[in-house]
């Protein structure tokens, strides 16, 4: 197995952050994708949307100064923005389901080359069933950006050229933000647009069971 670490989570987070544009309206999932909202450049203007019912999240609050009830879908502390709105959980999924939420930030067990998404359960008999809203948002919000590591710890390929884990979504993916690569899924599959520096084509392909292309 090759042992390349690749870039940090927040070097990933800082990747995504850039590429959403200014102003728009973004869903971050639990763990990695909760990265992002530390990593928006200066300047940039971004409205974080919780399935629990607040639009316009900000930072965790310092310590010792947590508010029980202000909480995001992962139960973690959080802050409200000034002009921030609370609203019922159900108002808060007709945002999702509507289409008013532009970007969703999603971690993954495995993408697939036509961009199926499997990330809430592996299928494991005892597993825990952890949906949440994972499949209202891909079905409800246009860009769903996937942040996670190339390869499992065991070294088994996460993009796949089919998910054998239950599927969240099918061809819902539009980029693929991993340790290793930013790719994104088009109409001609898999199109890697940049890869890191202590990463060779050859090496990247080994590692990820679908087939890439590269942006020359």
């Amino acid at each position: 197995m090759v042992n390349i670490k690749g870039w940090s989570n927040d070097e990933i987070a800082r990747k995504i952050a850039i590429d959403i544009p200014d102003g728009s309206y973004v869903n971050l999932g639990i763990g990695l994708p909760e990265l992002v909202a530390a990593n928006i450049p200066e300047g940039k203007e971004i409205i974080f949307h919780t399935e629990n019912g607040l639009l316009g999240v900000g930072p965790p609050p310092p310590p010792g100064q947590e508010d029980d009830e202000l909480i995001n879908a992962g139960k973690k502390p959080v802050t409200a923005i000034p002009g921030a709105c609370f609203f019922h959980h159900a108002d808060s999924f007709a945002m999702i389901r509507g289409g008013h939420i532009d970007y969703c930030v999603l971690g993954a067990f495995q993408v697939s080359e036509s961009g199926d998404l499997a990330n809430w359960s592996t299928g494991e008999l005892n597993a825990i069933p952890a949906v949440g809203g994972a499949m209202d948002l891909v079905a409800g919000v246009p860009n769903i950006f996937i942040i996670m590591q190339h390869i499992t710890k065991t070294g088994q390929p996460k993009i796949v050229r089919q998910c054998t884990y239950p599927l969240t979504g099918r061809q819902v993916v539009k980029t693929i933000y991993t340790n290793l690569a930013v790719i994104d899924v088009t109409p001609h599959g898999l199109e890697v647009r940049e890869i890191h520096s202590g990463m060779d084509r050859e090496t990247l392909q080994n590692l990820t069971e679908a087939s890439l292309s590269f942006r020359s």
